[in-house]
């Protein structure tokens, strides 16, 4: 169950959060809110494919 939900929030990531690798944002130079945003990405990506 824990699986389906980071599945879910992944797609939602991917059709509603801005992808900053398109963008080439410089991680060096990104704001602190842009910043979150990876990590979250990164968190919900991580344990959805686990």
């Amino acid at each position: 169950m824990k699986k389906s939900i980071f599945k879910l929030l992944a797609k939602l990531n991917k059709a509603l959060l801005p992808s900053f690798t398109k963008k080439e944002l410089d991680v060096t130079k990104a704001s602190k809110f842009q910043l979150a945003i990876i990590g979250w990405r990164a968190y919900i990506t991580i344990n959805s494919l686990d």
